[in-house]
């Protein structure tokens, strides 16, 4: 049948409309298709090439080299050393159990690593090396080496730890470094991928973990190529870490050594400052302990042994240790009474042996009393009564605000461990702490620095060395990051008046150089090198009126934790104050007999660089220093100096 002509051009146009219609639609798609294709093969291409070659190249963090420590004068005090070790690949080993068995033949190997080492191969890929021994002797590596083609899959290999030549002489100060804990991890913030590392050690207490992020440096890296596997194939390419900064302390380390040595087994404290610029030259807590144990790992044996030992020796004494400054507290008493005008150092005060104060009786230590004294002669004969009296005029708050001008009660920074603020009372402070109102008793024991009154060795040689210059020292620990002087502390002048710092200084040369002064017997004989200083004597424990009346029980009878704190603190020379020292040697007794005499020698070490003369020594005294200088270098010859003040 014959289609109208019309019919055929309308059923024509319908077809090109919807030809046109797909075939814009395929060439929009092929368009976009295009587009597409175009994005990813150029414009992405890093991105993907990147993505592919991750798949078969890894990066790995190479350990920086540790910052190393020194002294004053260059001398190493935290270095890093080799370390060797044994490395097992247990898909070259084949039988694991029968390398392990032969290797133990050649080193002695810790049952306790070996059970590490066989659990870390089980649940890693067999084509990761695994520690077998760590800290092995060169005398071990020789052996593993030679024997070498009957230990497949054995590996010796070179790595760097921490060690500290100077053993316990400066366990305090640097501390010590140990592979990174969970705890330590737990604390940071967020952490480096470096600590991450199997082993990676780290500062856990002193100045290595004080001043971790200098010594640390940074991290390095490699590129590997390893297989579908994940086994290692070749190295790329590397590119190292930025090794730790290397510090200098200001402390001299033969100093240091003499200081720990005479010291002995004392559970004690001494720091010698520079009254100058503020320089620690030595600050030591005894007994001490051997830091490289806890690098290595040390024994429960060992650990045990250092915790229960009663003179605590892993307390840091001289910046953590607060003791009641006892009479060496004096003279922040006098120097608020005087810089208020409330005294004169002229005007006496009346001492029977004891104070009357709101119905209750203060004694001096002097049962019979010291009669009329002044300034002077009250701290050059340590009158307790005297600063009764003070107290009473000047108030607490002044006495406070006194001690902490001169340093006590008062933080000070330093990158050291547990570093102590201390505690100089005043109202607020009692009034906060424990809801209850001061009391004029709390003020009399505070004037003699007993009571609430707390002081760390390292506060106690601030003061004394801003009595000795009127400046406000800062006590400074690192001399030099990388070569770079660190700021001092000579610190500013502090405002006092000076004839009120003159009578101070002049009292506390005669404690040490008036025949009645209480460390009289402790003094220097050369007139240039002279000193000053104050004895304290702080009790732990209190005095019953019944034991009083039947006569107070000597400290020698006592237990020895029961037994009063000795202390002593000094300047020298007098005329031109260049160290000021504080030794408390905790239950020791009496400052004057057991604290005194330390500081003498700790001063004269100092001033002379080394052995000082038997002159600089009373005669009664010279045959005795000379058999103690004698058995010191016997037992400690790295101590000896032939320099004299060196800069």
């Amino acid at each position: 049948m014959k289609r109208n002509p019309k019919e055929l051009e309308a059923t024509h146009r319908t077809l090109s409309r919807r030809a046109l219609l797909l075939g814009g639609a395929q060439a929009a798609f092929i368009g976009a298709l295009a587009v597409r294709m175009r994005h990813l093969q150029v414009d992405q291409s890093d991105q993907f090439r990147l993505l592919a070659e991750e798949n078969r190249i890894n990066v790995r963090l190479i350990p920086p080299k540790r910052g190393e420590v020194y002294d004053r004068f260059g001398q190493i005090l935290a270095q890093n050393s080799p370390s060797y070790r044994i490395i097992i690949v247990r898909e070259d080993a084949g039988d694991v159990e029968q390398v392990v068995e032969r290797i133990s033949q050649l080193v002695a190997l810790d049952p306790q690593e070996v059970e590490r080492a066989m659990a870390e191969m089980r649940r890693s890929p067999p084509f990761l090396p695994v520690t077998l021994a760590d800290q092995v002797t060169w005398e071990d590596i020789s052996r593993v080496a030679v024997n070498a083609p009957a230990l497949p899959g054995i590996t010796p290999e070179v790595g760097s730890t921490r060690t500290y030549p100077r053993g316990g002489d400066f366990a305090h100060v640097i501390g010590y470094v140990g592979p990174v804990s969970d705890y330590d991890l737990s604390r940071i913030e967020d952490p480096e991928p470096v600590l991450h590392i199997p082993r990676f050690q780290i500062g856990k207490v002193g100045v290595e973990a004080k001043q971790e992020r200098l010594l640390r440096g940074r991290a390095g890296a490699k590129r590997i190529e390893v297989n579908a596997a994940g086994r290692v194939m070749r190295e790329l390419d590397r590119q190292d870490g930025e090794q730790g900064a290397d510090l200098q302390l200001t402390i001299d380390a033969n100093l240091q050594g003499y200081v720990q040595a005479r010291l002995g087994q004392e559970s004690a404290a001494a720091v010698v400052m520079d009254c100058e610029t503020g320089d620690l030259r030595a600050i030591v807590s005894s007994p001490s302990f051997d830091p490289n144990l806890f690098v290595r790992g040390i024994s429960v044996a060992n650990y045990r042994g250092l915790t229960e030992n009663p003179h605590r020796p892993l307390a840091n004494k001289p910046v953590q240790g607060l003791y009641p400054p006892g009479s060496t507290f004096k003279m922040m008493t006098a120097m608020a009474a005087l810089e208020a005008g409330l005294i004169g150092p002229e005007e006496t005060v009346w001492c029977p042996g004891h104070l009357e104060v709101s119905g209750r009786r203060f004694h001096c230590w002097k049962r019979g009393g010291h009669g009329h004294v002044d300034l002077q002669n009250s701290l050059k004969q340590s009158c307790d009564v005297y600063y009764y009296d003070l107290a009473i005029k000047v108030g607490i708050d002044r006495i406070s605000a006194m001690a902490q001008r001169f340093g006590v009660g008062v933080h000070h920074d330093l990158p050291m461990s547990a570093v102590a603020t201390g505690l100089a009372p005043n109202r607020e402070w009692k009034s906060r702490v424990h809801g209850q109102s001061w009391q004029i008793g709390d003020t009399v024991n505070a004037s003699i620095g007993q009571g609430y009154m707390l002081a760390s060795p390292l506060q106690l040689a601030v003061m004394t060395a801003r009595l000795a210059t009127g400046r406000s020292v800062a006590p400074r620990l690192v001399r030099s990051v990388d070569g770079v002087e660190q700021p001092g502390g000579a610190g500013e002048d502090m405002g006092l008046n000076e004839n009120n710092l003159r009578h101070m200084r002049r009292a506390m040369f005669a404690v040490s150089n008036d025949r009645r002064g209480t460390a009289y017997g402790s003094r220097i004989i050369e007139e240039t090198n002279r000193m000053a200083g104050k004895t304290g004597t702080s009790q732990v424990r209190n005095i019953t009126a019944a034991e009083r009346a039947a006569g107070v029980i000597r400290n020698e009878d006592l237990p020895w934790e029961r037994r009063d704190h000795a202390l002593f603190v000094n300047f020298a020379p007098f005329d031109t104050p260049k160290y000021a020292v504080c030794v408390v040697v905790e239950h020791g007794g009496g400052g004057s007999s057991v604290a005194a005499p330390i500081a003498r020698d700790l001063t004269l070490q100092a001033l002379y660089d080394g052995s000082p003369p038997l002159t600089a020594y009373p005669a009664k005294d010279r045959d005795r220093i000379a058999a103690q200088q004698e058995r010191l270098h016997r037992e400690r010859p790295d101590i000896r100096s032939d320099g004299r003040n060196r800069a």
